[in-house]
């Protein structure tokens, strides 16, 4: 059974507002990006997985394109990702651009 965040965090004393990834070398702020990198590889590891095939981007990228296949919701994917244009994110979607701006349009 999957344990929500926030009861990992009240297991270790947290609360909600504290990270739930804190820094192994100051609890107050969140982990580094490598601590993040390595974590991942772990798990990759972990899983019986190869970690060259996968990292931090393609879990980014990976989540990304399961948002947009369920809700088709274009928009919501460009500001999860921190995109400007929509343009960037039909790109790294690898989407139709024509489809990509009819539905976002309609959105």
């Amino acid at each position: 059974m999957r344990v929500p965040a926030f009861s990992r965090l009240e297991r270790r004393g947290g609360t909600v507002h504290d990270y739930a990834f804190p820094s192994r070398m100051d609890p107050k702020r969140h982990m580094s990006t490598r601590q993040y990198a390595r974590l991942v590889d772990e798990w990759v590891v972990a899983i019986g997985l190869r970690p060259q095939e996968y990292g931090t981007h393609s879990l980014r990228r990976t989540k990304a394109s399961i948002i947009y296949k369920v809700t088709g919701n274009l928009r919501a994917v460009q500001i999860l990702l921190g995109h400007t244009k929509v343009k960037n994110t039909v790109r790294y979607l690898g989407v139709d651009v024509e489809d990509a701006l009819e539905l976002a349009e309609a959105t």
